[in-house]
């Protein structure tokens, strides 16, 4: 059986109250593992273009701040 099986099995298994707890534990889990995923890329230069993409955009006026 497969690691993503057994997890799915093991969740259905859980009371209201754990998957409660659960749905709570893995929403921080995952915005910790994005929040890392897009430090990374930051760091690593992959949204530099989006980046100037966007102030070229403002600076010409066809954006705006919100």
């Amino acid at each position: 059986m497969s690691g993503i099986k057994e997890i799915e099995e093991a969740v259905e298994r859980l009371s209201t109250k754990e998957l409660a707890t659960f749905r709570s534990w893995f929403a921080t889990y995952d915005a910790a593992q994005w929040d890392s995923d897009i430090e990374l890329d930051i760091a690593a230069g992959k949204l530099d273009s989006l980046a100037d993409e966007a102030l070229s955009e403002f600076r010409s006026g066809r954006a705006r701040e919100i």
